[in-house]
C-alpha cells in the first residue's frame, strides 16, 4: 500500500491483472487479463508525461470497466497520492452510476482491495481510510458545489455533452490546478458533430498541439464500405472477442436494410460523427463534395440570403460554376456582444470560428444590416450576379441601407424574393439534391455550413413536396436554407432524377 515513486506501464498493467476481476459480462468474476491494445494504452499513459488522455471507440468495448481499472490503480494502487480526490463525470445520473456500480464491483469482488476500500453506495463513493484518497462519481444533471481539487478524473461519455462547453467538465479541469500533473482520462465514443465538446478535443490533440495529451481514436475510415467487417473492426478493438461479433454484424445488416437505422449505427458502432437522426444529406454524401472552391471573383454568381433577427445568424451563400462543379462560398454574421453566451447556448463553437475567420461579427447587441449591405457591395463590384434570393423577411430593412452603399434600381432588381414554403422550396431542395448526390458541389468543409447541413430536416407533404423545418432540426439551419436559395436561383438547374425521399434513404 506503501506510495511507489516511480511506476511504469507494466507496473499498472501487473497491478490491474494482480488484484481485479472482470465486474461483468460472460467472464465475470475472473482474473483481469488486459488485451494487448487495453496494455498499448495504459503504457501510453504511463510511460511518458500525461496530462489528458482521450480514448474512442465503439460502444460495447468495455471503456466504462477500463476507465474503473484505471481510477482504482489511483485510489488504492501504485499510482495514489496520499490525501488525494478523484472524481467521475457523466452528463447523466445513470451514465454516472455504471462507473461507480462497475469499480465498486471490483471491489467486492477483491478479498485485498474489499479490506481497505470503504463502499459507499448512497453517496456514490468509494474511500481508502489508510491512504486518505476518495471518489465520488458526479453527474451534469446534479447541481455540484464546485469546491473540488481533483488529482485524477474520468469523464465518461464526454461525446454526450452537446456543444463545446460542459460546465462539470471545465469545473474539473480547473480544478486540478493546485495539483502537481494531475491526470484527466477522456472517454467516449465521438459526439455527432465537429463543434461539440468531444470532437473538439480529439482535433486538437490530431493537431498535436501539446504533447502531453494522447489520443487512442479507433473509427472506421469515411471511404470504406460502412456496412463491411473491416469498418466494423476499425472502431471496434474487442470485436470478437468479448464483443459478440454476431450481434453487431446483426447491427450492420438491420442499418444497411433500414436507413432510418444508418446514422445511429455508424456514430454507435463504426464510432464516426453522425447524427443519431438522419438530416437532409447524410455525411457522407457532403463530404464527397468538400473540394475547396476557387475564387468567385469576375465570376456569374447566383446567392441566397437569410436575414436574421437582431441577435440570431445571418447568412449569405453564394455559388458560381468553375469546371464542372458549383463552387459554394457562404458568410455567416453575429453580434460580437454576448458571442460567447450565444455560443454557450446554441452549443456550438461561434467564438472558436470567429477567431479562426468563419464567422462575421458585427459591433456591438446586433447585427446590423449596414454591414450586410457593406459586404453585398463588395460582392457586386468583385463579380457579375445573377441573382440573390431572400426570405422576405427583413428585407424592407435592407433594401435602404443597400441604396446608401451604392446600389442603383437595376442591382436592387437582382435581389429576387423567395418563399420558404413547399412551393419554392421543394425544387430546390430537388436541385441541391442533384448537385450533391454527383458531387457537383466544392463547399470546402466550411465548419458553420457543415452545421447547417447536418442540422437541416425536412418536412413532406401529401404530395410529397419537401421543405426545410427548424421544428424537426437540432440546430441552426441557415446555412442550409441560403445554399437550397441560391441552387433554387440557378436557371435550368440540374434535375434530380429517380429520387425518392431524401438523400439519406440513398
Amino acid at each position: 500500500m506503501g506510495e511507489v515513486e516511480e511506476v511504469t506501464g507494466e507496473d499498472c498493467i501487473n497491478w490491474i491483472e494482480t488484484n481485479c476481476h472482470v465486474p461483468d459480462g460472460k467472464d465475470v468474476g475472473k482474473p483481469v487479463k488486459l488485451r494487448e491494445w487495453q496494455k498499448d494504452i495504459i503504457r501510453g499513459i504511463y510511460d511518458s508525461p500525461t496530462r489528458r488522455a482521450i480514448i474512442s471507440f465503439g460502444r460495447k468495448n468495455a471503456k466504462t470497466t477500463l476507465s474503473a481499472f484505471l481510477l482504482l490503480l489511483h485510489l488504492v494502487g501504485p499510482k495514489h497520492r496520499v490525501n488525494s480526490q478523484l472524481y467521475s463525470a457523466a452528463q447523466s445520473r445513470d451514465q454516472a452510476a455504471i462507473l461507480f456500480a462497475l469499480a465498486a464491483k471490483i471491489v467486492r469482488m477483491s478479498k485485498d482491495l474489499s479490506q481497505y476500500v470503504i463502499v459507499r453506495d448512497s453517496q456514490k463513493q468509494l474511500y481508502c481510510q489508510e491512504l486518505g484518497t476518495i471518489y465520488k462519481a458526479l453527474s451534469a444533471e446534479v447541481s455540484t458545489s464546485y469546491g473540488l481539487s481533483s488529482v485524477f478524473t474520468v469523464h465518461d461519455e464526454l461525446g454526450q455533452a452537446k456543444g463545446p462547453h460542459s460546465e462539470l467538465y471545465e469545473a474539473l479541469e480547473t480544478s486540478s490546478g493546485a495539483h502537481e500533473n494531475p491526470l484527466s482520462i477522456v472517454i467516449s465514443t465521438q459526439a455527432p458533430t465537429d463543434g461539440d465538446l468531444m470532437s473538439i478535443l480529439i482535433d486538437d490533440a490530431k493537431a498535436g498541439h501539446d504533447p502531453k495529451t494522447k489520443l487512442w481514436l479507433y473509427t472506421a475510415d469515411e471511404e470504406i464500405d460502412p456496412f463491411s467487417e473491416g469498418a466494423i473492426i476499425q472502431a471496434n478493438p474487442a470485436y470478437g472477442d468479448f464483443l459478440n461479433k454476431d450481434e453487431i454484424l446483426d447491427k450492420a445488416n438491420t442499418a444497411k436494410r433500414m436507413p432510418s437505422s444508418e446514422a445511429s449505427y455508424r456514430n454507435l458502432v463504426l464510432n464516426q460523427r453522425v447524427e443519431a437522426a438522419d438530416p437532409f444529406v447524410t455525411k457522407r454524401i457532403w463530404e464527397q463534395n468538400k473540394t475547396k472552391p476557387e475564387s468567385y471573383e469576375g465570376c456569374d454568381v447566383y446567392g441566397g440570403l437569410d436575414l436574421s433577427t437582431a441577435r440570431d445568424l445571418t447568412s449569405l451563400t453564394l455559388m458560381n460554376y468553375r469546371e464542372s462543379a458549383w463552387d459554394v462560398h457562404p458568410t455567416f454574421w453575429l453580434p460580437y456582444e454576448g458571442l460567447r453566451e450565444k455560443s454557450k447556448a446554441d452549443r456550438v463553437p461561434y467564438d472558436v470560428w470567429a477567431k479562426q475567420g468563419y464567422l462575421q461579427t458585427c459591433p456591438g447587441p446586433s447585427v446590423e444590416y449596414e454591414h450586410v449591405a457593406k459586404f453585398m457591395r463588395g460582392v457586386f463590384d468583385r463579380c457579375n450576379v445573377k441573382a440573390i434570393a431572400f426570405d422576405r423577411w427583413g428585407m424592407k430593412h435592407l433594401i435602404p441601407w443597400l441604396e446608401k452603399a451604392g446600389f442603383n434600381e437595376s442591382e436592387l432588381e437582382l435581389f429576387v424574393p423567395f418563399g420558404q414554403g413547399f412551393q419554392s422550396m421543394s425544387p430546390a431542395l430537388r436541385d441541391l439534391e442533384s448537385l450533391l448526390l454527383t458531387s457537383g458541389l466544392r463547399h470546402g468543409g466550411h465548419p458553420i455550413l457543415n452545421m447547417c447541413m447536418m442540422n437541416a430536416r425536412v418536412q413532406t407533404d401529401p404530395a410529397g413536396n419537401r421543405k426545410f423545418t427548424k421544428q424537426k432540426s437540432s440546430g441552426r439551419i441557415d446555412g442550409a436554407v441560403t445554399l437550397a436559395m441560391a441552387a433554387g436561383t440557378i436557371p435550368d438547374a440540374p434535375q434530380a432524377e429517380y429520387i425518392t425521399g431524401t438523400i439519406t434513404a440513398l
